[in-house]
């Protein structure tokens, strides 16, 4: 047998262990270089899909008045592949007007909109149907409130420029996209009215032509032509590049076009705010992502470090009988070779098991994700080689006699412990930390209106400086502890060691470089899952809390102002799983001559059926807040956007326009500004009012309750079925629940979901903690073999042997969980902190997963135990052998 096979049937017969060690090592860097390079690939492609799947119209197109229709629909078809296109009629009148009950209701101006019977089914996101025919003469709900028409009553529509028309209700219905439905094509930001018309109504195509093409003759200004389209989706899955498709397409029809028409590219506008939510998904990947990776990098090169004492024997041996550097050093490359090779196929089979069980919603087999494992691959063969082969070749450059028979771990005091750059480095990440999280910074730049997107990198460099400092900062005070603490040592380790706690403790002295590398080592490994066990904890229990204030409580039943949902409040309350209902008034006041939402309730009992946070008001005091409103009935809460448009101070009186349920008129209602609401179930994120539920009641004459909140004790989902059916006779009522509220916000990266990433990075967390605690225990002390068998061949029994494995084993393990426990939870309140953007509202305090944190801690006792147990009886086994260094 040559050189080569004979080292290697000795690598395997002798060294298998240590082998299988660099292999895992290597194996579990490119499994998680994968598996996370599938989630950023996966999470992009999702968040490009649920875009385009959130945009109602993806273009609209608003023709000149001169323009030729077929002209600009042929120049579509050229510019890009249309899927669905309806045209849309838009029309201004000068007032609405509907006689009921005896009083006359006049609106201000108004539009109307012409649409094909097609129209909805074609954009069924556009519609909401409340009560009345589906077909005919439409009117919005708020209009209907203005009016106070029903299906069957009349509304007389002003013409600009012509006489008045009367048509005839035949319907009421929502507009849920109205900000897109009724935008200004072609007119920059800032420049046109930003809110929806008030007053609308719908009219079938012919009959709007009819009523309408008569004033664009007289009035061309008032009345525009408007082309719906749906354009086909076959788009790159990363947003950005998604944007950049779509954004060229749009500029392509408006080049052949050649002015006649101008482009609202909806879609475009969605994709370009999802490039944040893809930039925040690269961050996370950063930020809990690359220190698994890292972690699993150090503990390889741990692991292959752990043996350089007896393979500088094996190379002095080797010099010695004849074999030459070139010769040792292709022996070594052999052995790299093993662990490259073997490490791959690892990492290959481990990504793929972790996509298909951990990442169950992750896109396989693309382009990306094969690139992101080959790259890791390659990055794994290149940490086999650095591993194993850098410091064979290192050594056998030095190797003499004398070094082969150096002692392994002198006492020096390394360059960072003399310069003391761990306490640099902690002070550097304070005052970053201080600086950046004062200043109000933003992880992720996305400028409205720019297309190009940045990472504030300089926000990495506090929790990287914590990590680095922390660690080396334990790194010295473990090594100080075992110098100079001796006598505290053998007293926390006398119970164990009983009358050799003494030897015991000097022997951890003369060890301490060899057991602190590996304590630290383990409190590297602990404080990687601890931190991001409590980050993707908090995160997935602000995304409930996210999901609650969307959708308002456990289960919303959502009504309108001709059909509350309050008036079920008995049934709804009385469902089996329903422990608390509470009615919500939603209805619309202006503030100067802006409408906005409006929402009456019981400040000390509303609770009982939501979380009301503190982070939802200024004063972050949510009780004091809801007590004051209920001490003030008049009193008013006011959004942050509507305080600094109107320059609004506590205490002013906010004088609200209110419809009154009496004449049906609006009229001024003295408030009190009381406080800002930056956020409540179920409100808008702009601009919104918070009132006393009574208060408003009485000015407006009317008590219903348009909304019901519930809290259940069950799943939401049985108790929305159940409250489905006590309110489906009830036109225009909806109900929904958070499971489908959080389905539906995971649009957006401040939401988006995580828990496949969780999945992955626990997974991965609670095997590389065994392993750091586990397999660098077992290797270190099976380093020290032979002086363990020198203390049995002197006749230690074999309570005194453990006495001195015990010890080394809990003094490695208590040390490193309780550093990388202190770390990790300073870590998750850093990253918390940093990533401030991701949670909306930002959590009050950590969550701790005490579940997992219980698996781990006893998959690192399990594996300490076992390190201890095996590495005993290996010595009490093989005292010859190992006596003759073998």
């Amino acid at each position: 047998m040559s050189m080569a096979g004979r080292w290697l049937a000795g690598l395997l017969t002798h060294r298998l262990g240590r082998l299988l060690g660099a292999i895992v090592g290597v194996g579990m860097t490119i499994a998680l270089l994968a598996s996370l390079g599938a989630f950023l690939s996966a999470s992009g492609a999702s968040l490009t899909q649920r875009a385009i799947a959130d945009v109602p119209v993806d273009w609209q197109v608003q023709l000149n008045p001169s323009a030729d229709l077929a002209a600009v629909q042929t120049a579509l078809g050229q510019a890009t592949t249309v899927s669905t296109l309806e045209p849309v009629g838009y029309a201004e009148v000068a007032s609405l007007s509907a006689s009921a009950g005896g009083t006359v209701q006049t609106t201000g101006a108004g539009q109307v909109l012409g649409l094909s019977p097609r129209y909805r089914d074609t954009f069924p996101a556009e519609v909401r149907q409340l009560i009345g025919a589906t077909q005919g003469v439409l009117v919005a709900q708020q209009t209907a409130a203005n009016l106070h028409v029903r299906p069957g009553d009349t509304v007389t529509l002003a013409r600009l420029g012509l006489p008045p028309v009367k048509v005839k209700v035949a319907g009421v219905v929502d507009l849920p996209q109205a900000d897109s439905l009724f935008q200004a094509v072609g007119v920059p930001a800032g420049a046109a009215p930003q809110a929806p018309p008030d007053n609308v109504l719908l009219l079938p195509s012919t009959q709007w032509h009819t009523l309408f093409d008569p004033q664009a003759r007289v009035r061309p200004d008032s009345v525009r032509r408007q082309l719906h389209v749906r354009i086909a989706h076959s788009l790159p899955t990363a947003p950005e590049a998604a944007y950049a498709r779509v954004h060229q397409q749009a500029n392509n029809l408006e080049a052949r076009v050649a002015g006649s028409a101008l482009v609202a590219d909806n879609l475009g506008a969605r994709l370009l705010n999802v490039r944040e939510d893809a930039l925040y998904a690269r961050v996370l990947f950063l930020f809990l992502g690359l220190p698994g990776a890292l972690l699993a990098i150090l503990l390889t090169l741990a692991i292959t470090a752990s043996g350089v004492r007896r393979r500088r024997q094996e190379q002095a041996l080797l010099r010695i009988r004849g074999a030459s550097l070139s010769q040792i050093l292709r022996l070594a490359a052999w052995e790299a070779l093993i662990v490259g090779l073997g490490g791959i196929l690892l990492g290959v089979a481990l990504a793929g098991l972790a996509d298909l069980v951990l990442l169950p919603g992750a896109i396989h087999a693309t382009r990306s994700t094969v690139l992101w494992t080959a790259g890791a691959a390659l990055g794994g063969f290149g940490l086999a080689l650095a591993a194993v082969l850098f410091p064979a070749w290192r050594q056998a450059r030095s190797l003499t006699v004398t070094a082969a028979r150096a002692t392994v771990g002198r006492d020096f005091r390394h360059l960072w412990q003399r310069a003391y750059v761990d306490v640099i480095v902690l002070a550097v990440g304070a005052v970053e930390f201080w600086r950046t999280a004062s200043s109000g910074y933003q992880v992720v730049l996305a400028p409205e209106g720019v297309s190009g997107t940045a990472v504030n990198y300089e926000a990495f460099l506090a929790p990287l400086c914590l990590w680095i400092g922390g660690v080396l900062l334990a790194h010295r005070l473990v090594e100080v502890l075992l110098a100079r603490g001796r006598r505290g040592l053998a007293q926390a380790l006398r119970p164990l060691a009983g009358s050799l706690a003494d030897v015991v403790a000097a022997s951890l002295g003369r060890q301490r470089i060899l057991i602190t590398q590996g304590l630290v080592l383990v409190a590297l490994a602990v404080s990687f899952a601890v931190s991001t066990a409590l980050f993707n904890t908090t995160y997935n229990a602000q995304s409930r809390v996210d999901a609650e204030l969307t959708n308002g409580a456990d289960v919303t039943v959502t009504g309108s102002t001709s059909s509350p949902a309050g008036r079920k409040l008995p049934e709804l309350a009385a469902l089996p799983g329903v422990v608390a209902a509470q009615p919500l008034q939603h209805r619309f006041a202006y503030v100067g001559n802006d409408l906005q939402d409006l929402y009456g309730l019981d400040p000390l009992h509303l609770p009982e059926a939501t979380n009301v946070a503190n982070a939802y008001f200024a004063g972050g005091d949510a009780p004091a807040t809801l007590a004051a409103l209920a001490r003030q009935p008049d009193g008013v809460l006011v959004s942050e956007e509507t305080v600094k448009d109107f320059q609004l101070q506590p205490g002013d009186l906010l004088n609200l326009r209110l419809q009154n349920a009496r004449d049906h008129q609006y009229h001024v209602v003295p408030f009190h500004f009381l406080g800002v609401a930056r956020e409540f179930p179920t409100a808008p994120k702009d601009s919104f009012l918070v009132a006393n539920a009574q208060y408003l009641a009485q000015q407006s004459g009317n008590d219903a309750a348009e909304v019901v909140l519930l809290r259940t004790r069950t799943d939401p989902a049985q108790v929305a079925t159940a409250a489905r059916a006590v309110v489906s006779a009830m036109p225009g009522v909806t109900v929904t629940d958070l499971g489908s509220a959080q389905a539906t916000i995971s649009s957006s990266l401040t939401s988006l979901d995580l828990r496949g990433l969780t999945r992955l990075e626990l997974a991965f967390a609670v095997v590389l903690v065994p392993l750091a605690t586990g397999l660098m225990l077992a290797l270190g002390m099976a380093e020290r073999r032979r002086t363990f068998a020198v203390l049995v061949a002197l006749g230690a029994k074999g309570n005194q042997l453990g006495a001195f494995l015990w010890s080394e084993g809990l003094v490695t393990l208590i040390g490193g969980g309780v550093v990388g426990s202190a770390l990790g939870f300073g870590l998750a309140l850093t990253l918390v902190k940093v990533l401030t953007g991701v949670f909306d509202p930002p959590p009050e305090s950590l969550s701790v997963p005490w579940a997992y944190l219980a698996v781990l801690a006893a998959a690192a006792v399990a594996s300490t135990c076992l390190a201890v147990w095996s590495v005993r009886r290996l010595a009490q086994r093989s005292v010859v052998a190992d006596l003759r260094g073998l």
